[in-house]
């Protein structure tokens, strides 16, 4: 990568910590099997004035679905499940299922399947929307999180079992919307495996590929290393002490509810890792985890057009389509920022963004902490800068 390209991309970030923006960020490039640039800026800790480092642990949010995709894939490679098979085989909640019609509820077309749910095209919507079937998942999320730090905390095959009760907000396989179906995936491997789902994660990805600081929570003597996060306001940067869907900073073992779709931690290496391991067909430094005929599957999903509708109507996302948890870039030229064709990824609510650039054997992260963020227009034009300088 041509090297002015670099200091313009750690010039603007620099910048943007200068601007009150952002507390701090870091972002890691690897091409071809090698690290080719890192940069950190700013601060983990504003009011601390402790400086963001490259072993800081980050909240990865939604950037957590890729690797519940894979945990599934690696169920679906030992044969464990067929992606055609209904949700309810694994999780009696998701039988009899409702839709929410027009003030009424009607029964499903059909059983939601393991397939509908890695394309977000299940029915199951986040809480946060204004429909019937949001307002039902809220109340869910709401339980969850009092009783979260108590006696009797809601686990992860009892939520994705609560949401599955729920009424949907369209008929499976019918549309296209963002929620929370890599949850219930957190709780299909959790019965599949008979294991706790991070322990299953742990088993399979993070001890063989040396994730070493990945997980459900962050230990006790790790939480020094815990980035905080903050929300923008007219006054500057406040901390953001809430719970985002169910997701608490103050656990310090595993928690009850293991969030396949916003729980995880890690640091910038540890993802870069899990995301090496992807575009090396599922090997790192000698430890294969999925076999490339999977990863292949994995990271070439898409969606039939009715899906596609709806995922269009998501702003900035213009030129790619969905699958297996992530996007996947197939129409450059529609697209509004740089990328390249078959490039996949996904970011996260705080800030974290990745993407595999299969074409240019390239790996990208960028880290950071703020409230209502997934891409923004910081992140599309360092992403323009990085694809200009390849």
């Amino acid at each position: 990568m041509e090297a002015i390209y670099l200091r313009r991309m750690e010039d603007y970030l620099h910048e943007c910590v200068e601007k009150g923006e952002i507390a701090g960020a870091n972002f890691l490039l690897c091409r071809n099997g090698e690290e080719e640039a890192y940069f950190e800026t700013g601060y983990a800790d504003l009011e601390k004035r402790i400086p963001l480092q490259r072993n800081t642990i980050f909240s990865l949010y939604s950037m957590s679905k890729p690797i519940t995709a894979a945990a599934v894939m690696k169920l679906f490679e030992l044969g464990k499940i067929d992606l055609q098979d209904p949700v309810s085989q694994y999780l009696p909640g998701f039988r009899f299922q409702t839709v929410a019609e027009e003030g009424r509820t009607v029964p499903v077309h059909r059983e939601c399947t393991l397939h509908d749910l890695l394309s977000m095209a299940s029915g199951l919507p986040y809480n946060g929307e204004e429909s019937r079937a949001s307002r039902e998942a809220a109340v869910v999320f709401k339980e969850l999180e009092g009783r979260a730090l108590g006696e009797n905390p809601m686990g992860t095959v009892e939520l994705a079992n609560r949401l599955g009760a729920c009424p949907l907000a369209f008929h499976p396989g019918e549309y296209w919307m963002y929620g929370t179906s890599a949850d219930v995936l957190g709780a299909v491997v959790e019965v599949v495996s008979g294991k706790r789902f991070g322990e299953f994660l742990q088993e399979e990805f993070f001890s063989p590929l040396g994730m070493k600081d990945a997980g459900f929570f962050v230990p006790k003597e790790k939480q020094g290393r815990l980035s905080k996060a903050y929300t923008k306001t007219p006054n500057g940067l406040r901390e953001y002490t809430g719970h985002h869907l169910g997701i608490f900073r103050e656990h310090t073992q595993a928690p009850a509810f293991e969030s396949g779709g916003a729980g995880l931690f890690a640091t910038i290496d540890d993802y870069m890792r899990f995301g090496r391991m992807l575009l090396n067909n599922g090997e790192l430094e000698g430890k294969r985890v999925l076999s490339p005929r999977t990863v292949e599957y994995m990271t070439t999903g898409a969606l039939i057009s009715c899906q596609q509708a709806g995922f269009d109507l998501w702003q900035g996302l213009s030129g790619y389509t969905y699958g297996n948890l992530m996007r996947v870039l197939k129409e450059p030229g529609m697209a509004v920022l740089n990328g390249s064709k078959g490039e996949y990824g996904w970011d996260g609510w705080l800030g974290t963004y990745f993407l595999n650039s299969p074409r240019d054997r390239m790996t990208f992260l960028l880290m950071y902490q703020n409230t209502d963020s997934g891409v923004t227009p910081m992140t599309r034009r360092v992403k323009n800068m990085l694809f200009a300088g390849l």
